[in-house]
């Protein structure tokens, strides 16, 4: 049985989801501590900045919720209340919907599916994902193809960082006048970087824990690098900061903030904190001349631009719910696995056995003819003795259906 369950920015608020969240580098040792002396046959886990979710094939979720509390050392009944569980067909549905944008905050972004397929890579790198979870991922990669390129989901879609850039501009009356900060160099930093660059700033400076990773960004858009322990020194040079890491604690505490503010001589600074769990402290937004954004913050922004993709919503739901029916096929096919192995094991038993036979008469100088002919008869036998005695002592109802799954297996037409 696949189940799916998880906290997510419809569920949870950031503060709920920060503290289930799970760090790319640790993903690893999460699946291994998961699967390790407990019945959770397949396992993967995507966690992204709006949601963490557990997609696994076991017996039953309660001991995947029992673990996600203890892994993050929170409480049981503290994150009980914000846990969503999907169990088939559901679940698949599910996996549908969030490979193709509209699970997300922002309707059709397709940031999410790379993010869907890293978690897919990380799982089998260690040796989580086994066939139904494989096949799985693979129909929502492919749905999710098929939903962007048959419907107008993805299209005019008001990305994270484009909303970013309204905001910007809510307190500023020109970006291109500003300093701006990036603070990290992954995918949603990139993606910022080239909505705020593409209003010509002022400055750009690119703060990371790699100065190489950093410079390489930076060179894109005739920026500087900086290390993140410079922070604190250059924090006040810039209007407008963005961050995104992967660092399980704030890097921009509230006296960092305090002190870049004083140095500014108050003139405001805006903050979009689009890492989970957060990069600047929460306190520093309450701070006059601080504007301070999270991706919650965010949903505001985007939600203007919903109604305009309610129609290919209403498509695309419609591809999901006809795969959703296929995937299932799929996996009712797979029940009857074990027994058509089964059903050819017993037949090649009986083949070898057949064949011993009839090479020792072939040995004795018994005639091929002869031999051919008996190796047929007996296989037949064999073959029709169970179904047969089977078909004969049935009696009422059973001997109707007996015989009714007899002449499709065997494809017999009455009057034959």
């Amino acid at each position: 049985m696949i189940f799916t369950l998880g906290i997510n920015h419809h569920s949870a608020p950031l503060a709920i989801r920060e503290r289930v969240a799970f760090h790319a580098e640790k993903l690893h040792q999460a699946l291994a501590d998961l699967t390790r002396n407990r019945p959770v046959k397949e396992v993967a886990i995507l966690s992204t900045c709006n949601r963490t979710e557990i997609y696994c094939s076991a017996e039953t979720p309660e001991i995947v919720i029992e673990w996600l509390a203890h892994y993050h050392q929170v409480s049981r009944d503290e994150i009980a209340p914000f846990i969503y569980l999907h169990d088939q067909p559901e679940a698949i549905r599910h996996a549908f919907r969030v490979a193709s944008g509209l699970d997300s905050m922002v309707i059709g972004e397709p940031q999410i599916l790379g993010q869907m397929k890293d978690a897919v890579r990380v799982a089998e790198e260690s040796g989580t994902l086994g066939t139904q979870l494989h096949k799985l991922f693979q129909r929502s990669f492919s749905v999710a193809k098929e939903v962007r390129s048959t419907t107008a989901i993805g299209a005019n879609t008001v990305s994270m960082a484009a909303a970013g850039v309204n905001l910007a501009e809510r307190i500023f009356e020109s970006v291109a006048e500003q300093r701006i900060l990036f603070i990290g160099a992954g995918e949603m930093i990139e993606l910022c970087a080239a909505h705020f660059c593409a209003r010509q700033p002022k400055q750009v400076t690119i703060a990371n824990r790699t100065l190489e990773r950093g410079r390489a960004l930076a060179e894109r858009y005739n920026g500087t690098a900086i290390r993140l322990d410079e922070l604190g020194e250059h924090l006040a040079q810039h209007d407008i900061i963005v961050s995104c890491t992967a660092s399980p604690l704030p890097i921009i505490g509230l006296g960092m903030v305090e002190r870049a503010v004083k140095a500014r001589r108050h003139r405001p600074m805006f903050m979009v904190d689009l890492a989970v769990p957060r990069d600047i402290e929460e306190e520093a937004g309450q701070l006059d001349d601080v504007f301070l954004y999270t991706v919650d913050d965010l949903a505001q922004v985007v939600e203007s631009g919903v109604e305009s993709r309610q129609a290919a919503v209403v498509e695309a739901e419609g591809i999901i719910a006809h795969r959703v029916q296929d995937f299932l096929g799929w996996l009712q096919s797979r029940d009857t696995v074990p027994v058509i192995r089964s059903l050819r094991d017993s037949a090649e038993r009986m083949r070898r056995h057949e064949i011993e036979h009839a090479m020792k008469l072939l040995g004795k100088g018994e005639a091929p003819e002869k031999v051919l002919e008996q190796l047929s008869q007996r296989l037949t036998n064999k073959f029709l003795h169970a179904p047969t005695q089977t078909l004969n002592l049935a009696e009422g109802s059973e001997r109707a259906d007996l015989q009714a799954a007899a002449s499709r297996l065997f494809h017999l037409h009455s009057g034959e």
